[in-house]
């Protein structure tokens, strides 16, 4: 059992005339509790009404308390329980084979309530002192940087370490560990503390995910304009963890798994994986924690956004590791095969209860999250991009927001119809196919664009089938790497007009993969872009993304022998070694949403 005193203090207006404060508390007995109003006398409550199933607890006091601010004590008695969330104890083994536990924290989405009772809403935002009581020969860690270690008078034994105020801040990111640790320790080149904790014994194993933040801190604070809030960051590996990672404020956990690198004994995958958990978490420390979605509806943002940026980061830090490549195979195929289905559901989902998130956020919310983000930046451009999030941070730092904040920000920075263009990719399910014809007239090329919902199942002849605001991207084989022509397909059909393209000239859609659709091409521009796979003028993600098209069309086309044989032509003129990469990055994301598996399964996945 765990003995806990809560201070809240000032709290402006938290009520009108009433004789009853009501907090979330859970798995907590309340032992007494008191108010006092600002100049006035203390209140003792007289009585806990606990209602469980809503995991509130009412505070009764014997007369009308006085509107205004002022101080809330309450003295409690919470359980650190083996449920991994909540406040929870972590079983670990000593290098020595002694089994001994950790206590560790894991609060997203509402499980704060379950250390103390609290208001654990993500728009109740707070400041935190904590001090916790621990044995002196553990090590305890939190938020911010110890101020002040001094023995505990009532118990040699213990040790009583306090910890600098938090920024104001949600109760979710609020996090504390007890344990025994080895460390390693940089500093960023902005002058931020970083220190990556692991398992007595594996110090060495922490080396890598350090010089990965170590190099992540600067990228955002470059990229953002906005620098790193607090004086220390800590990622420590835990040894129970339900999640990949949390990202708590200055206090990231992680699963070992996502954490840990062997350098005698890790493959390359591995520590690709440890730097794009990294700067994911990381990440949120600005775009979640500094600034902080309003309700849960609008995680699909907070998580999305993280999803996309991690692989901006480690390709700014390791642009050896061709990680755009990857994200396509990986998030975005996953993206499109599983929106694809009739049971798909829109990115963004209004939540009633806090108990619905881990519901309805899975690699919808995510992978497709972070492929319409990726899309959207490219539509807007990366300078006006940053300058709209630059804007919004700074106007929502230590607040909350939401998704359509956003849309505001990067519509006023870019002078594009952000919000209708996204709303069509957000409140809606699936995605369109834009279908492609073109004719050459003289030194110009006419294009016959038009979009159709995509179903894995075959086409529907639906009435009311759904219309999106598509990015388009068109670049020619004069310059690959190049978009030549960008267009906002806003209606069922266009046609649009290339100049100055000769006629043996091809002329790809969607370069780089960026946009979230599929393609279907008419024969003549198919049969085209043969050489351009063949030489490999065609890059290597277009080749991918262009092949992941083909094999989705065939396979939805299975009954239509003549297009089956015109799309297996184009296949065949795919070099093997873009089809053995397919299966090398299809192993590469069975390992991305294989991390929250038991060991057992995931060995069984990598058996497989």
């Amino acid at each position: 059992k765990l003995a806990k005193e809560l201070g809240i203090m000032k709290q402006p207006d938290p009520f009108k005339w009433t004789n009853q404060i009501v907090m979330n508390c859970a798995d907590i007995d309340i032992i007494t509790a008191s108010f006092v109003p600002e100049g006035g006398e203390e209140i003792n409550a007289t009585g806990f009404n606990y209602q469980n199933e809503d995991e509130k607890v009412t505070l009764c006091f014997p007369s009308i308390l006085q509107k205004g601010s002022g101080s809330l004590k309450i003295d409690f008695v919470g359980e650190l329980n083996d449920k991994m969330k909540g406040f929870y104890r972590s079983k670990y083994t000593t290098p020595s084979g002694e089994n001994r536990y950790a206590a560790v924290t894991q609060f997203e989405a509402t499980d704060a309530r379950r250390a103390f009772p609290c208001w654990d809403e993500p728009a109740i935002k707070a400041t935190f002192d904590i001090t916790l009581i621990i044995p002196k020969d553990r090590i305890a860690l939190s938020n911010m940087n110890v101020v002040d270690r001094k023995p505990y008078p009532e118990d040699h034994s213990l040790v009583e370490v306090k910890f600098a105020t938090t920024p104001i801040m949600s109760t979710y990111l609020v996090a504390f560990v007890i344990g025994e640790y080895d460390f390693v320790e940089s500093q960023s080149s902005d002058g931020v503390t970083v220190r990556v904790y692991t398992p007595v014994g594996k110090a060495e194993q922490g080396k890598f995910a350090l010089e990965v933040a170590t190099k992540t801190l600067p990228f955002y604070k470059d990229y953002f304009s906005v620098p790193y809030p607090l004086p220390k960051i800590d990622l420590i590996a835990i040894a129970d963890f339900a999640a990949g990672a949390m990202e708590n404020w200055g206090l990231v956990t992680y699963r070992e798994t996502a954490l840990l690198i062997d350098p005698k004994n890790s493959c390359a995958s591995s520590r690709q994986w440890v730097a794009l958990v990294v700067g994911h978490e990381l990440a949120h420390q600005w775009f979640g924690n500094l600034v902080t979605m309003e309700w849960w509806t609008h995680l699909w943002l907070n998580e999305g956004f993280a999803s996309w940026i991690e692989y901006l980061c480690v390709d700014h830090c390791f642009p050896e590791y061709d990680i755009w490549t990857q994200f396509v195979s990986a998030d975005y195929t996953r993206a499109l095969d599983l929106d694809a289905l009739d049971n798909s559901h829109p990115i963004e989902v209004d939540v009633g209860h806090p108990s619905e998130v881990d519901e309805i956020f899975d690699a919808i919310s995510y992978s497709k999250g972070a492929s319409v983000i990726r899309m959207l930046h490219n539509y807007i451009g990366d300078e006006d991009f940053r300058k709209g999030m630059n804007a919004y941070l700074l106007k929502f730092q230590h607040k909350n927001a939401s998704t359509e904040d956003l849309w505001e920000c990067l519509e006023q920075a870019s002078g594009k119809p952000i919000a209708a263009v996204m709303n069509s990719w957000t409140k809606q399910m699936g995605f369109p196919i834009i279908v492609v014809d073109q004719e050459q007239h003289g030194s110009d090329r006419v294009l016959k664009i038009s979009q159709k919902k995509f179903c894995a199942s075959g086409p529907r002849n639906d009435e009311n089938c759904p219309n999106w605001m598509v990015p388009i991207s068109i670049c020619t084989s004069e310059d690959p790497s190049c978009t030549k022509m960008k267009v906002l397909l806003d209606q069922p059909e266009t046609t649009v007009n290339i100049t100055n393209i000769a006629p043996d000239h091809w002329l790809k859609i969607n370069p780089g993969t960026v946009g979230f659709y599929r393609i279907q091409y008419s024969t003549t521009m198919l049969e085209s872009l043969l050489p351009g796979i063949r030489d490999l003028t065609l890059l290597p993600v277009d080749r991918l993304g262009l092949q992941n098209d083909l094999f989705s069309l065939l396979h939805k086309q299975a009954d239509m022998q003549e297009e089956k044989n015109r799309i297996e032509r184009v296949l065949g003129a795919i070099p093997a070694p873009d089809l053995i990469q397919r299966v090398l990055n299809f192993a590469l994301s069975v390992r991305k949403y294989t991390h929250t598996l038991t060991v057992e399964n995931r060995s069984d996945c990598g058996n497989f």
